[in-house]
């Protein structure tokens, strides 16, 4: 693919400090684009985070800018959205990468243990969102794009809080792309397939708190130990295995024409079939907005008319 833009977009990442939120940024900035990689405590727990980015981009003379933003906070996105609208009166692209990973005993995990990530890597998406949406809207044009996971197809075991927040994120994601259709705002879910290196979510991953419950499995000894081992086992050999081609598939979403865009791309350097459930959700999916009348609410193509549009009730 030709990665000249064609038109230089204006774009808000979220969790702008590593993984594939940071090699995002870097490819969309390098490919001409106004980026803002957000992340919080940028004098505190992110001030190395950006600094490095802020010398990449002087370096590389790029207009990659570092935004404070808690994703926890929806007074925090208001005020990352308002600062990009003052500065260039709109925001084209956003998207949702903000994420936590925990990895262990389901049981274990105390209930405030999964509504943190629930919290994280869901509701976050609904906090940015109510902050850049209103913009968007007055525009009749954007572009959603959210980094989810093939896991709430697919789940792993061990995996059950961060399956379960991304599965809520899915949804409020799906639906909510329903909702701003007619608006000429588009939606791509990106499934990225399990990278064991190259992001911080392995290596960061929050334990269950409960491990009086946690002993009890001594069924299970090791094997959640093992899991990230067993994941690269089935990696297949024609796969880079390289999370730089999440990073890349963005870039490339971005770059393509508004209504040609997929509404998921499954990325998985494991080969476990999400596409084709993805497939036959979507046929399904299609099938019964029809019978609805509502099936305009699935292509941003076809979706710019007003809500008259819509078929009558018989």
């Amino acid at each position: 693919m030709d990665h000249q833009m064609s038109e230089q977009q204006i774009i808000l990442v979220t969790g702008g400090g590593s993984g594939i939120g940071k090699l995002a940024a870097l490819e969309l900035a390098r490919t001409g684009h106004i980026v803002y990689a957000s992340m919080r405590d940028l004098r505190g727990h992110s001030k190395e985070r950006r600094e490095q980015l802020a010398e990449i981009a002087r370096d590389e003379n790029i207009e990659l800018h570092v935004l404070e933003l808690d994703v926890r906070s929806e007074a925090s996105a208001r005020a990352a959205a308002d600062l990009i609208l003052a500065r260039h009166g709109r925001i084209d692209v956003v998207i949702n990468n903000a994420a936590m990973m925990m990895h262990g005993l389901t049981e274990a995990f105390r209930p405030e243990q999964i509504a943190e990530i629930i919290d994280l890597n869901a509701i976050s998406w609904m906090r940015v969102n109510r902050a850049v949406l209103p913009a968007m809207r007055r525009a009749g044009r954007g572009l959603l794009i959210y980094t989810g996971s093939g896991i709430n197809r697919l789940p792993d075991p061990f995996t059950g809080p961060y399956a379960a927040s991304k599965a809520a994120g899915d949804v409020l994601a799906e639906v909510m792309a329903l909702e701003v259709s007619r608006y000429g705002i588009e939606t791509v879910i990106i499934q990225p397939g399990a990278y064991t290196s190259g992001t911080d979510h392995f290596k960061h991953a929050v334990g269950p708190a409960d491990q009086e419950v946690a002993a009890q499995y001594d069924r299970l000894n090791g094997l959640s130990d093992e899991l990230a081992a067993r994941l690269n086992s089935t990696n297949l050999p024609d796969r880079r295995h390289d999370v730089e081609e999440v990073a890349e598939a963005i870039r490339d979403i971005v770059a393509m024409s508004p209504g040609a865009r997929p509404r998921r791309v499954d990325i998985d350097p494991q080969g476990r079939g999400v596409d084709e459930i993805n497939e036959v959700t979507a046929r399904l999916q299609r099938n019964y907005f029809e019978r609805m009348g509502i099936e305009d609410l699935l292509d941003v193509t076809a979706a710019n008319a007003s809500s008259a549009d819509a078929k009558p009730l018989s």
